[in-house]
């Protein structure tokens, strides 16, 4: 059986390293904005101007990070049965020509790659938006910029 827990705080420990990451680049925009060598030598000199666009970037950057945390934080794990469609919390299991992929469908934090190799996808993605509410057996196309994936779902759990 499929421990979500375990797989829910791993994607906490990844998104918690990239927060921590953000804070770190957005320190060291905000010292280089407000270091003394950053302030401009003649009207073209647009160093701590681009130093301050650069840490207003990291905070934002920060903001949507603190969210997911909080977010995956709370998802509820559910269970899924035979018949139920796919929704958030759930490992899918797909059949891609002969290659077996599984996915975690969770709010934030898409593009990272769990323990067995699950990969974390969300709904505003173009695969995570073609997985929400297809059930066993439904196959679906993606179309990715210069192909198109065509997968069979075999588990939901």
């Amino acid at each position: 059986m499929l421990d979500k827990s375990a797989l829910r705080a791993e994607l906490l420990a990844q998104l918690t390293a990239q927060l921590a990451t953000a804070q770190a680049a957005h320190a060291a925009a905000i010292e280089g904005a407000t270091h003394a060598e950053a302030k401009p030598e003649n009207d073209k000199d647009t160093r701590g101007l681009e130093q301050s666009y650069l840490a207003r970037g990291q905070a934002q950057r920060i903001s949507e990070l603190e969210a997911a945390v909080a977010e995956v934080t709370k998802m509820k794990l559910r269970s899924f049965t035979t018949g139920d469609p796919a929704a958030i919390s759930a490992v899918i299991a797909v059949d891609e020509d002969g290659t077996a992929h599984r996915f975690f469908l969770v709010p934030h934090g898409g593009g990272n790659v769990l323990a067995g190799g699950i990969q974390v996808v969300t709904p505003s993605s173009p695969l995570g938006s073609a997985l929400l509410g297809k059930r066993i057996d439904d196959e679906i196309e993606v179309k990715l910029p210069g192909k198109t994936r065509s997968l069979v779902i075999s588990t939901i759990s």
